[in-house]
């Protein structure tokens, strides 16, 4: 076996281990394999099938009940909670950010919607980090909340982990939870533009990258669009000056990186998306001509 082959046993291995020893503790279910028909997506066949990838993914993340038994368990400790006079989510988040209620947290199973659809199953790989979790519980939710997850994707779920939902399960590193509105604002301005007009260029420019309904965060190409929208002021700096000289943006693409390796995109940790423009906004013209035609 040569040492590449070695070396992606090794990673298969160790993230059927992990998994493993998440599901359990957060289940106590153990169930038999299927007796026949379809192969049962999370036993050892199916996981040498699914070989773990990187995953920088944005979205929502979402508690649910994992069995009617959790949520029986949280509305019991909801009782001898004063929630007197909040909302259901408000009510939700105070039970959930006590210190004495944190083991609730195992019991519920946290999903991650990426632009409304069910994307992954979200897991700390370290059982500490579900403090993490629990503070990406907003007590009154926006339709600009975000929340970055970086981690490693695994296999499907066991359909008893989140109520029959079966996505990949993501063992997650770190996650950052904010708003729209506030990276915004959080992104270095140029010099020489108002704010106004600068935030209105930034707000175009990640919308964008959000909206693209199938970045899930596991390819290069996606990993990179994703690490440039919230890490890369420099994208936004760029958009704006070509905004002020009268262009329009048509599209955000990733190109391969030189210092990646050979056949490889560009990577999350340098990455080289690139807008590219046609003509001007204030041109008729239905062709591009060579001179208005640009890249940068």
């Amino acid at each position: 076996m040569d040492t590449g082959t070695a070396e992606r046993s090794v990673g298969r291995d160790t993230m059927r281990r992990e998994v493993a020893e998440v599901i359990p503790a957060q289940d106590g279910v153990t169930g038999p394999p299927p007796s026949g028909g379809a192969p049962c997506p999370t036993c050892s066949g199916a996981a040498d099938s699914l070989p773990a990838s990187y995953v920088y993914v944005c979205g929502r993340l979402e508690a649910r009940f994992r069995n009617l038994a959790a949520e029986k368990e949280f509305a019991q400790v909801t009782g001898r909670t004063d929630t007197a006079g909040q909302t259901d989510q408000e009510a939700f988040y105070t039970v959930l950010s006590q210190p004495e209620n944190r083991y609730l947290a195992r019991q519920l199973c946290w999903v991650l919607n990426v632009q409304g659809l069910e994307t992954y199953i979200v897991l700390p790989r370290d059982p500490r980090d579900y403090d993490r979790l629990v503070e990406a519980v907003r007590p009154r939710p926006s339709p600009l909340d975000l929340d970055i997850v970086i981690g490693v994707r695994g296999p499907i779920a066991p359909p008893e982990l989140c109520n029959g939902l079966l996505v990949p399960i993501v063992l997650f590193d770190q996650v950052y939870s904010f708003d729209r509105n506030a990276l915004i604002k959080a992104i270095p301005r140029p010099e020489k533009m108002t704010e106004k007009a600068f935030e209105a260029t930034a707000a175009e420019v990640l919308d964008r990258i959000l909206q693209m309904t199938d970045n899930a965060g596991a390819t290069d190409d996606h990993r990179a669009l994703i690490y440039a929208a919230v890490r890369c002021p420099g994208l936004y700096a760029k958009t704006a000056e070509e905004h002020a000289r009268d262009f329009s943006l048509t599209s955000v693409d990733v190109l391969p990186s030189p210092l990646s390796g050979v056949g490889r995109s560009s990577t999350s940790s340098s990455p080289t998306p690139t807008a590219t423009r046609t003509s001007p906004r204030s041109s008729l013209c239905a062709w591009t001509s060579p001179r208005s035609s640009r890249s940068w």
